[in-house]
């Protein structure tokens, strides 16, 4: 597979050990922030860990590092090569602030679900899960990614929800407003590992793994075009828009994982605002059209 992957170092994002500069011993590309992604790319054969947890390296020597909503100010890379060489880095994490969002007027079951329907509930955020801790050797991710539909941003990543005056967890996704039927494009090549039609508080929700433990979710779908195991190609029709689930209106919720760290599409994907003709960038890169 023909990688999408400038041997780019982004010096100015990282504070390196006395051996970094030009002997860096892997390449870095993508914002190193609370909520992003990070496209790496090291020898074949190198083992590499984040403060101190392994991380899957390809064949080819790429591999995947990510930051967590509240991710620290710094993270420990480590890597080291077949040939006993190592090294050490220290990257610095820039941090970022999060908005606050109040939605007025949904359902109070929708808002604190009645007990009949909790163990449902349990059941469902279950089995995404076990998912989500499937750890596949393709690396789809390394084409870069599109938007799955253009339109207006009405949520963003990492920002509180305070559903008819309580608040609640972060939304850990990308809201895009678009009318019910709007077709849903794959970001990016992969295998569907989740179709489910009628989840409680997502709705139609289709996850797509992308290889190395990254994963894409679309919630509150109105349908499912894809099945369970079947793989598709980027920018390939999955699913479409629509109002189901616990939400307000018809839009589509991206949201990405790496295994359980809940990573911003925002920084992945092309720049805003988005267009369907853009092509696809390695994560965070300036687009060029």
């Amino acid at each position: 597979m023909r990688l999408a992957l400038a041997a780019l170092v982004l010096g100015a994002l990282l504070t390196a050990g006395p051996s970094a500069g030009a002997e860096d011993l892997a390449a870095l590309e993508g914002r190193l922030a609370q909520g992003g992604l990070v496209l790496g790319r090291t020898a074949a054969g190198a083992k590499v860990t984040l403060d101190g947890r392994p991380v899957r390296v390809g064949p080819d020597g790429v591999f995947l590092i990510g930051f967590g909503r509240d991710a620290a100010a710094t993270a420990v890379l480590d890597v080291t090569l077949g040939d006993g060489r190592r090294q050490r880095r220290t990257l610095a994490i820039e941090p970022r602030k999060f908005d606050i969002q109040r939605i007025d007027g949904l359902p109070d079951k929708m808002v604190t679900p009645p007990p009949d329907l909790l163990a449902r509930i349990k059941r469902e955020n279950a089995k995404v899960a076990e998912l989500r801790r499937v750890d596949s050797e393709f690396a789809e991710f390394t084409a870069g990614f599109i938007w799955p539909v253009a339109g207006p941003v009405t949520g963003v990543y990492g920002s509180q929800r305070i559903l008819n005056g309580e608040p609640r967890a972060p939304h850990w996704g990308v809201d895009i407003a678009a009318p019910t039927g709007t077709p849903v494009r794959a970001p990016a090549g992969g295998v569907v590992r989740l179709a489910e039609p009628d989840f409680y508080l997502t709705g139609g929700t289709l996850l797509i793994d992308h290889g190395h433990g990254l994963m894409s979710a679309f919630l509150h779908l109105s349908a499912i075009d894809v099945t369970v195991g079947q793989q598709v190609k980027q920018g390939e029709f999955v699913a479409r828009v629509g109002a189901t689930g616990r939400v307000t209106g018809a839009h589509l919720d991206w949201r990405m994982n790496l295994f359980d760290m809940r990573i911003d599409p925002v920084l992945v994907a092309p720049p805003l605002p988005p267009d369907p003709n853009c092509p696809p960038n390695p994560f965070g890169r300036p687009s060029s059209c």
